[in-house]
């Protein structure tokens, strides 16, 4: 027999554990760095965005880790701050992505669409660059967006 006081306290802990579990829930589902503008200009007209910029290698680690969505009309710019090749991977991604890779001048150089989620095969830039925009799966085919295209954002300096 388990004693009231005892019975009392494991039920408080699951009821702890829960709302743990809910808060961390919802915060991965939202967005966690402010959002701001930025656009890509193809063939088909510009086309605007509201994205989360990584800036750190905790931020950039994380990326959308665990998130269950993301709205249409926003994405993820991961700020690499130099130029190089770089890989990303889709572990403990639940979001089926399109990964644009960009230059410093903002020209695309690749665009990896629709990532396997929860993946861990490497997706190579395939040239050095500076950032990677993740996108919701389809977007870049839906919209027309392809290697070459601008990307308008202060990160990316015209050359």
């Amino acid at each position: 027999m388990i004693p009231d006081r005892l019975r009392n306290a494991r039920g408080l802990i699951a009821a702890l554990f829960l709302c743990l579990l809910s808060g961390a829930a919802a915060a991965q589902s939202s967005p966690t760095a402010p959002v701001e503008p930025l656009v890509i200009t193809g063939r088909n007209g510009p086309h605007r965005f509201e994205v989360e910029v990584m800036r750190n290698d905790a931020d950039r680690a994380r990326g959308l880790m665990f998130r269950r969505s993301m709205a249409p009309d926003h994405g993820m710019l991961f700020d690499f701050a130099t130029v190089a090749p770089v890989a990303m991977w889709m572990k403990n991604t639940y979001l089926p992505l399109d990964m644009l890779f960009i230059r410093a001048n903002g020209t695309i150089a690749r665009v990896a669409a629709d990532t396997e989620p929860l993946s861990t095969k490497v997706i190579p830039s395939g040239e050095p660059i500076l950032s990677v925009l993740e996108l919701n799966a389809g977007t870049a085919a839906r919209l027309g967006i392809r290697a070459g295209d601008r990307v308008e954002h202060p990160l990316f300096q015209p050359r």
